[in-house]
């Protein structure tokens, strides 16, 4: 059946090539400028086959628990692995070969991680999307930690269950330490009941989407970075390449994360079937939204709620590609799920406020900037005051050598967005986020509040625009 389904794909995929070959140079030229898609996306991934089952990464277990005390040690190291043609290669993972294990913390404990730097070269370790100081426990460019050096972060609990991520942030080798295999998920946990689906790898599936170019069956990032935007020709998903996924009839939870270096999804169904947007990446939204299309920029994540009740074969498609295939048991499970999710408003009314911070972000093969500059660690570009909201104004320029979607990443905090253009943000970005993705032109306006202190980067989420400099930081004080 999934044969049959791929074959369907491409076969319509093909006939519409045909049917627009006239317009493809056009059409390109137009991606280049507007920044939907980079120029060379579509000729590079190829169909996920669905050759492997997917699997999931382990749960972390504390080291120690003592009342709301937790423990956890995570380890960056070497690792090795065997993805294609049987040929064996180098990686970087996390207590293990490759990606890293799924942390669950809740709200409220008191948290402590044994951070060990087991690899060759410097590291970090970087917790996007959790609020906590801006000093060694963020993990940020200047949280180095030195191979065979092991440092301990403390930190509470204090925001709503989200899906977060971890990944290093060393400056000028985040992009290759990523690529080679240094990621994981972290899941946050609060008291609130909600009524959607919560057995993990049963009906809550985590999904950490990243593409990969695989030389003679190696991962060797030298061999195919490039400084605009590093792209894969083979899918993987949570570590297994071209991987599919097999699961009952019922509704399923999908946690989503853009794990990519550089790669913008445009994700959506092979049957165009709606699926509900539950959570954005700081968290639920008050509602379910229906769609049937979703942008993830890279470092974002959404959790969505789709039902495959009545659902045979489908596939989860990034434009015309197959991203994962999706095959149903034909075990039926009955399921209705409330809508209610969360009660998040606005801190004050920013919609008549004006903009006190304005970013600029420009770069699509050199000279990647922000306000015109680059990453300066003496330089302190910004500064704002805890517990403060202030409108940033984060805008895209299209320069003269043209213009590229830039996701817009602020480390320790979760913000609103405001409005895209002047126009209200569609259902898609109306939760919290720590990442937007900002098209060319484009002027996008977010609340933002700090609730802890510390230096804080700000940069674009395509990793080899952040190496290079595509950062600055902000200094938050009582």
């Amino acid at each position: 059946m999934m044969r049959k389904l791929l074959c369907i794909l491409s076969a319509s995929a093909a006939l519409l090539a045909a049917c627009n070959n006239e317009q493809v140079k056009e059409e390109e030229q137009v991606h280049a400028h507007h920044g939907t898609r980079y120029a060379n996306e579509q000729l590079t991934l190829q169909h996920n086959e669905g050759i492997a089952a997917l699997t999931f990464p382990p749960v972390l277990q504390p080291v120690s628990r003592n009342g709301q005390h937790v423990t956890y040690a995570l380890t960056a190291q070497k690792g090795e692995m065997t993805f294609v043609d049987g040929i064996t290669t180098d990686t970087y993972g996390y207590n293990g070969n490759f990606l890293g294990p799924v942390l669950h913390l809740t709200k409220g404990e008191h948290v402590t991680i044994q951070l060990t730097n087991a690899l060759d070269e410097p590291t970090t370790f970087h917790w996007h999307g959790l609020e906590v100081a801006g000093d060694a426990t963020d993990g940020g460019p200047h949280a180095v930690i030195e191979p065979g050096v092991t440092e301990t972060i403390d930190f509470v609990v204090k925001q709503q269950a989200a899906t977060l991520w971890y990944h290093p942030h060393p400056m000028g080798q985040t992009a290759k330490q990523v690529y080679n295999g240094l990621a994981g998920l972290l899941y946050i946990e609060d008291d609130v009941v909600r009524d959607i689906p919560s057995d993990y790898a049963v009906n809550d599936f985590p999904i950490v989407l990243q593409d990969r170019t695989f030389v003679d069956g190696n991962i060797v990032y030298e061999d195919v970075a490039n400084t605009s935007s590093t792209l894969g020709d083979t899918m993987m998903i949570n570590g297994v390449v071209e991987p599919f996924l097999t699961t009952r009839n019922e509704p399923v939870r999908l946690r989503l994360l853009n794990g990519s270096n550089a790669l913008t999804y445009y994700l959506s169904f092979s049957n165009d079937m709606p699926f509900q947007l539950l959570a954005t990446d700081g968290g639920f939204l008050n509602e379910p939204q229906e769609m049937t299309k979703l942008t993830l920029g890279a470092g974002e994540r959404a959790e969505i709620l789709v039902d495959l009740t009545n659902v045979a074969d489908v596939a989860l498609m990034h434009d015309d590609i197959v991203v994962l295939p999706i095959e149903t048991t034909g075990e039926a499970v009955q399921a209705n799920y409330s809508n209610t999710l969360n009660e998040i408003a606005l801190p004050v009314d920013v919609t008549t406020m004006e903009p006190t911070k304005h970013i600029t972000m420009e770069g699509m093969t050199t000279n990647f900037l922000l306000n015109g500059q680059t990453y300066d660690e003496t330089r302190i570009d910004l500064r704002q005051q805890r517990g403060v909201t202030e409108v940033w104004e984060i805008e895209n320029i299209i320069n003269e050598e043209g213009a590229m979607a830039h996701p817009f990443h602020i480390h320790g905090t979760q913000f609103h967005v405001i409005s895209v253009n002047g126009e209200a943000p569609d259902a898609s970005l109306q939760g919290l986020k720590d990442t937007v993705t900002v098209q060319p032109g484009q002027k996008v306006r977010i609340a933002v509040t700090f609730h802890e202190v510390g230096l804080y980067m700000y940069h674009c989420h395509i990793l080899e625009h952040e190496d290079v400099g595509m950062m600055g930081q902000i200094e938050v004080y009582e």
